[in-house]
C-alpha cells in the first residue's frame, strides 16, 4: 500500500518539522511506501491532495483544521479518493476532538496504524467543500484574522483576545434562510452550520451525528443594527451551554442563504467568501481513521 504525508510547517506551534521523521518511520510499518509533500502556500494541499487522488492509498495529514479543509477540498466527490488519516497539530484541533483522535503524535499515529475507518459527512457551499463547520456572525473571523504569530505564542487566547476587539463593533446580519418548507428571515448576531461535536475548542454539540447526511443550524436572533449585549451574552451561553434552549434551530440537508454581498462566510475557519450561499450534504463523503473506540 502507497501512502502519502501532507503537512504544513507553520500550523499550530510549528513543531511538526520535529515530528515528520518520527511519522515517517511509524507509517512505514503499515505501507510499503510513503512520500512526503510539506505545503508551501496557500491552498497547496488542496493541490497536492487532489494529485493524490488515484495515486495512493491513505493520505495522511499533519496539520489544523484549516489545512484539513484544503485536503478535503482537494479530494472531495472525487471516486478515487484516498483515505483520510489526521494527526492534529493546529491550534483549536476541532475536527480531533469530534473524532476523539489524539492531539499528541504518537497517540494520532497510533490511530492510523491500528484505528478504523469511517464515512464521514462532508458539505459543499457553493463551489467550496467543508467538513465540520460554516458560519458568519460574532466572533467567526477571529479564526483567519489572527495573526499566526499570535496564535504561535498564545494559542487557542489568541483568538479570545482578537474576539474581544471586536466585540462591541460587530452588524447584526440581515438574512433568509430558505428550506424546503419554511423560511427564516430576520436579523441575526450568529449563524453556526455544524457538522461536529466541537467548535473554537468547546463541545456544543456532544451528540451530532456526523454521517447521517444532515446539518445542525443555529440562528442568534438580533433586534439592532450592532449586536447588543444580549446577543453576545447569547454567543457566550452557546458555547457554554451548547445548543439547548438557543435560538432557532433546525436539522437540514440542504437550504439556501440571502444576506448582504459585504457579509463574510467562515469555512472550517477559514474566510471563504463574501454574500449568500447555497448549502449541500454530501452524505458519506470522506472515509478517515479513527479510533476502534469511536462511537457514530
Amino acid at each position: 500500500m502507497k501512502c502519502a504525508l501532507i503537512y504544513n510547517p507553520n500550523s499550530g506551534r510549528a513543531k511538526q518539522e520535529r515530528s515528520k521523521d518520527y511519522v515517517v518511520k511509524k507509517l512505514r510499518m503499515k505501507f510499503e511506501e510513503v512520500d512526503v509533500y510539506p505545503t508551501q502556500y496557500p491552498k497547496h494541499a488542496t493541490i497536492l491532495a487532489s494529485e493524490a487522488c488515484g495515486k495512493y492509498d491513505t493520505l495522511v495529514v499533519i496539520g489544523g483544521d484549516g489545512t484539513l479543509n484544503e485536503v478535503i477540498n482537494g479530494i472531495a466527490e472525487k471516486n478515487n479518493a484516498p483515505t483520510l488519516a489526521y494527526i492534529p497539530h493546529g491550534t483549536v484541533n476541532d475536527v480531533g476532538h469530534s473524532l476523539k483522535i489524539p492531539r499528541n503524535i504518537k497517540g494520532a499515529v497510533k490511530v492510523i496504524l491500528s484505528g478504523k475507518t469511517y464515512m464521514h459527512d462532508i458539505f459543499k457551499v457553493n463551489d467550496k467543500y467543508g467538513i465540520y463547520v460554516c458560519c458568519a456572525g460574532l466572533f467567526t473571523e477571529t479564526s483567519y484574522a489572527t495573526e499566526q504569530r499570535h496564535k504561535k505564542r498564545a494559542g487557542k487566547l489568541a483568538y479570545f483576545f482578537h474576539g474581544l476587539k471586536k466585540v462591541f463593533t460587530t452588524d447584526s446580519m440581515d438574512m433568509k434562510v430558505l428550506f424546503e418548507g419554511g423560511e427564516l428571515k430576520g436579523k441575526f448576531a450568529f449563524m453556526l452550520v455544524l457538522n461536529s461535536r466541537n467548535v473554537a475548542g468547546f463541545g456544543i454539540n456532544r451528540k451530532a451525528k456526523l454521517d447521517d447526511g444532515k446539518l445542525d443550524i443555529l440562528l442568534i436572533p438580533e433586534n439592532r443594527k450592532i449586536v447588543s449585549l444580549k446577543g453576545i451574552a447569547k454567543v457566550f451561553s452557546l458555547f457554554v451551554l451548547g445548543f439547548k434552549r438557543q435560538g432557532y434551530r433546525l436539522r437540514l440537508s440542504n437550504f439556501s442563504v440571502e444576506t448582504s454581498a459585504c457579509q463574510t462566510i467562515n469555512i472550517d475557519g477559514e474566510k471563504a467568501f463574501n454574500g449568500g450561499f447555497n448549502l449541500e450534504v454530501i452524505r458519506q463523503g470522506v472515509k478517515i481513521i479513527v479510533p476502534q473506540k469511536f462511537k457514530k
